[in-house]
């Protein structure tokens, strides 16, 4: 088992010391959720009244609230994931442990490819495995892949939307900070379109627990250039809103 490098050292047994499911008990909670990204369309939806706290997830950061909302006459739970692939994937364990099943995460990213206009989405299909927390629930190797039933979805429910989008393999990484030009070459040069945090422990976890996962990005900050551009990605109330909408559709079709 012992590898040159302890990342490396995938070990395949199923159990763990600490197993989510032998420390917290199911709940009444939906199977379907929505790991959502915009903090602001949450609240948006909290202060609408559509959002109803259903639990806490807890961390050393504080609280991070579970809700549930109505949608179409279906229960459909709501969850801000934290921010990186360990507190991500942590949380997404907690939510299955309690009975969520089918999952479907919205967010933005950092472009790679200045062909990927500001708000732009992409339905995430694959992701190269730059962050550690994959290498716990898969044995090494480059990439993975998101849910191709959670992409068929994706895809039906933003054309029915009328929604533009792309299909495309994204870069997950741990390190924002260390985007190196030679690397983001190397990204774009392999197929990646964006970058982000979460999509490869995302898709880990849901493979090594049986359950159904799935991604849409929005366009971001550039970092296809000589010189990052921000692009005020973040201030796309209309286009956060949106993508919203059509996960949560997406997520229900699972």
């Amino acid at each position: 088992m012992k590898q040159p490098y302890p990342i490396l050292e995938y070990d395949p047994e199923s159990r763990a010391i600490l197993e989510p499911g032998e420390i917290l008990q199911p709940i009444d909670i939906a199977p379907h959720c929505v790991l959502s990204f915009f903090q602001d369309v949450i609240t948006l939806h909290r202060k609408g009244g559509r959002l109803q706290q259903v639990h806490r997830l807890a961390s050393e950061i504080g609280d991070n609230l579970v809700y549930e909302m109505v949608l179409d006459g279906r229960r459909l739970a709501v969850v801000h994931p934290g921010v990186g692939a360990p507190l991500g994937a942590a949380f997404m364990e907690e939510l299955i442990a309690l009975g969520c099943r089918h999952f479907v995460a919205c967010g933005g990213c950092g472009v790679l490819d200045g062909g990927v206009a500001l708000g732009h989405a992409v339905i995430v299909t694959s992701a190269v495995r730059d962050e550690g927390t994959s290498y716990h629930y898969l044995p090494p190797q480059r990439e993975v892949e998101t849910s191709a039933t959670a992409v068929a979805a994706l895809q039906r429910t933003a054309e029915a939307h009328q929604l533009p989008y792309t299909l495309g393999k994204t870069w997950t990484t741990d390190a924002p900070y260390r985007e190196t030009p030679a690397k983001v070459a190397t990204r774009r040069a392999e197929g990646c379109l964006t970058v982000e945090m979460e999509a490869a422990a995302f898709s880990a976890v849901a493979l090594f627990r049986g359950v159904t996962f799935g991604q849409v990005l929005y366009g971001g900050d550039d970092l296809s250039g000589e010189a990052w551009d921000h692009r005020d990605w973040q201030n796309q109330g209309g286009t956060r809103e949106k993508l919203f909408q059509v996960a949560a559709e997406a997520c229900l079709a699972l």
